[in-house]
């Protein structure tokens, strides 16, 4: 076995790939990183403006839920408040 195949072939891991998935997974990280404080200017952005953050959070998580997976939700809610009497 060649020097440059044991250095990238090294306990049976393929160093190469391996290093690459990290780099890859490093970039994404980065990424989200960037997303994230985007995402974190325009919720400062809309409150600057007067609207409720908290209410524009909750609806950018309803809108991510299908129809039938809100409603059912929304019957188990009721639910459980009816049963500790705040309905």
């Amino acid at each position: 076995m060649s020097e440059e195949q044991k250095s990238s072939q090294i306990g049976g891991i393929a160093a190469d790939a391996l290093r690459q998935f990290i780099e890859r997974i490093e970039r994404l990280e980065e990424e989200k990183k960037a997303l994230s404080a985007d995402i974190k200017d325009v919720y400062a952005q809309s409150k600057s403006q007067g609207f409720d953050t908290k209410i524009i959070r909750k609806i950018v998580s309803l809108r991510k839920k299908d129809r039938q997976e809100r409603e059912e939700e929304d019957q188990i809610l009721e639910l459980y408040l009816a049963a500790i009497g705040e309905i």
